[in-house]
């Protein structure tokens, strides 16, 4: 009887088994890291990313784990070591793999960009600029990440990056609903547009009315399921440190003295400065019989509207004609739309000024003609903690910005409040590398959820209780 009772359990028991259904359990997704470094024209910084595998509409859902700013100068500084040029990323990739757990690393995309300092060095030394990225290589390659490469931007790349970057983080492309759990596109999509100012080169981007007429200046991009075609163009030689030397060109070439005055220093600032190093950068470059191998000694006025009639000789605004769709030098520029948001040096300029958005363009032009009248004296003691080789350059600086925004790009008194001066969004740092690492995860196809065959837990419960049970009575049976 004890045999025909274990027998019976036996079959009871497979009878159960049988009737437990299997389901498919999927697994949280899997959380993967990428890697930018943004080899500016007068620094580096590297950004780490991470997100989901699963992606909404096939682009990832990013966010920022690190920042990390290179020491040193840009890597177009190293054209005559360019050994140097890799060597100085190291401390920043050592701090990227502490925040990258160690069984991902050799799997995190890898990547470096470099943008106008890099492109002006090209067009001067092509040699130099090779041996310059294939040192980023070497040391990248030394590290254990999936290194995908090292190359140089154009414009237009870094300026329709930015301008993803922009909206990505301002919830323009998609936005979290917590009521419905999902991702959601806003009904009516505000889509912003994007002002870069860097040291090399200036970029604007947006979205305009109609079509982009310009094939240049045209790109189109598909994020989260939706197309979106954009205007960009990418300015170079017009970056705010490349402006500083073309203004002191220009102002010593119309001068016949050693002493020049410039308008946009401070009243009793002075400075050397060699004729040579004109002849370093193609923005600057060519020959003219005052610039020989002498110096010349600059010393600052504080003229707040000389400084902006120098400033406005920079550009070729009569090369536009009497087109509307020109901004200056002859380039195609479409009406301006929507809100901007002004970042890199447009932000950096503005917020020691205390400048914010939202204030009267009256207000402030009355703020930066009162900061270039301060003197040299007055402005070192104020500020004691600034560099001193960037105080007196933020009258000029200004200035620049005045004359680019409204003059050059079209802005007015009434779209001059559209315009947002911000450097970050969240936690998250406005640039070009947010965008491109966004644009990178929308070409790797998403990746299923892993899954395994498993059981409802709640019918594993019962399943087992109900063994253990039979065995019981099957053993108490034998006993007996």
């Amino acid at each position: 009887s004890a045999i025909v009772g274990a027998l019976v359990a036996l079959s009871i028991m497979a009878l159960v088994l049988s009737l437990v259904r299997v389901e498919d359990v999927t697994l949280p997704p899997t959380v993967k890291y990428g890697m930018v470094f943004d080899a500016g024209s007068s620094h580096t910084s590297l950004f780490v990313y991470e997100w989901d595998s699963d992606k909404e509409n096939n682009t990832g859902v990013v966010s920022q784990t690190l920042s990390c700013d290179v020491q040193g100068q840009g890597i177009s500084s190293y054209a005559n070591n360019p050994l140097e040029a890799g060597n100085s990323l190291r401390e920043c990739l050592d701090k990227a793999l502490q925040v990258v757990p160690t069984e991902k690393q050799r799997d995190v995309p890898a990547y470096l960009g470099a943008t106008a300092g890099m492109r002006l060095l090209r067009e001067q030394n092509s040699s130099a600029t090779e041996q310059i990225l294939a040192e980023v290589a070497k040391t990248m390659q030394e590290y254990p990440v999936a290194f995908k490469g090292a190359r140089i931007l154009t414009g237009e790349e870094e300026g329709a990056y930015g301008w993803i970057t922009i909206n990505y983080l301002l919830d323009s492309f998609t936005k979290y609903s917590p009521k419905a759990h999902t991702w959601l596109r806003p009904e009516a999509a505000n889509i912003f547009g994007a002002l870069d100012l860097g040291g090399a080169s200036t970029q604007i981007t947006f979205m305009p009315e109609g079509s982009v007429l310009s094939q240049n200046e045209a790109c189109e991009f598909t994020l989260y399921g939706y197309s979106y075609n954009i205007y960009t163009h990418s300015y170079l030689c017009y970056g705010q440190n490349e402006m500083l030397k073309r203004l002191a060109k220009e102002l010593i070439v119309s001068s016949s003295s050693t002493r020049v005055q410039h308008p946009c220093y401070p009243q009793g600032y002075t400075e050397s400065v060699s004729l040579s190093s004109f002849r370093a950068s193609p923005c600057t470059d060519g020959s003219h019989p005052a610039l020989g191998d002498s110096s010349v000694t600059l010393e600052g006025r504080g003229n707040a509207s000389a400084c902006l009639a120098a400033l406005r000789k920079l550009f070729n605004f009569s090369a536009c004609g009497h087109s509307q769709d020109c901004s200056f030098d002859g380039v195609y520029q479409p009406p301006l739309r929507g809100r901007f948001v002004a970042f890199s040096a447009f932000y950096y300029n503005f917020k020691f000024l205390n400048l914010t958005e939202g204030q009267p363009l009256a207000v402030v032009r009355e703020a930066i003609e009162g900061f270039c009248t301060r003197s040299w004296e007055d402005l070192s003691s104020s500020y004691p903690k600034e560099n001193p080789k960037r105080l007196p350059k933020y009258c000029a600086n200004a200035n620049y910005i005045l004359t680019l925004l409204l003059d050059a790009y079209k802005f007015n008194e009434s779209s001059w409040n559209n315009i947002i001066f911000q450097m970050k969004a969240g936690s998250a740092d406005v640039g070009w590398t947010l965008g491109y690492m966004l644009n990178l995860t929308n070409m790797v196809p998403a990746e299923a959820p892993a899954s395994l065959k498993g059981h409802r837990p709640s019918l594993w419960a019962a399943a087992i209780t109900f063994i253990i049970l039979t065995l019981i009575l099957g053993l108490a049976a034998l006993l007996l």
